[in-house]
């Protein structure tokens, strides 16, 4: 049983890993559930302090996951209907796969800095800024789960 247990940690790992890629996967709660799944074996014994600081990071980079492309819009030079637009855009973008998750924030970013007014130049910048917060965020998830997959294996071994 041991085994299947932690083959199953791995596995969440793993997709935990695509997770942050793909949309539709919440790449980094999947992960974190595979260090709680290799927890309940003999094997592996992570202490508590270290299961609930994942938690928290767990908590954050998913929150953050939603939050930094209307942050990179705002960087660009976007102002408050852009990061509206981003914002709806990330939540609309779910529906629409992976090509949404990508296109949904900038296309929402653009859209509502032409709804206020902006050139389309301006608007493009801002559809931009929001473009590199995503990939940010995806940056960060990453990092989060192979560091996860890091405590795995050296728990393992």
């Amino acid at each position: 049983m041991e085994v299947v247990l932690l083959i199953l940690a791995g596995l969440c790992i793993v997709v935990g890993i695509i997770g942050c890629i793909v949309p539709g996967l919440p790449g980094t709660p999947v992960a974190y559930a595979g260090l709680w799944i290799a927890q309940a074996t003999e094997r592996v014994d992570f202490s508590w302090q270290m299961l609930l600081i994942w938690g928290i990071v767990t908590v954050f980079v998913t929150i953050l996951d939603y939050v930094v492309p209307a942050w990179g819009t705002k960087q660009f030079g976007g102002t408050k209907y852009g990061v509206w637009g981003s914002t709806i855009g990330v939540f609309a973008g779910l529906f629409f796969g992976a090509a949404g998750v990508i296109i949904g924030p900038l296309a929402g970013a653009i859209i509502g800095e032409i709804i206020g007014g902006k050139e389309l130049a301006q608007a493009l910048r801002a559809g931009w800024g929001s473009f590199i917060g995503l990939l940010f965020g995806t940056i960060i998830k990453l990092i989060c789960c192979g560091l996860m997959a890091s405590a795995l294996i050296q728990a393992i071994w």
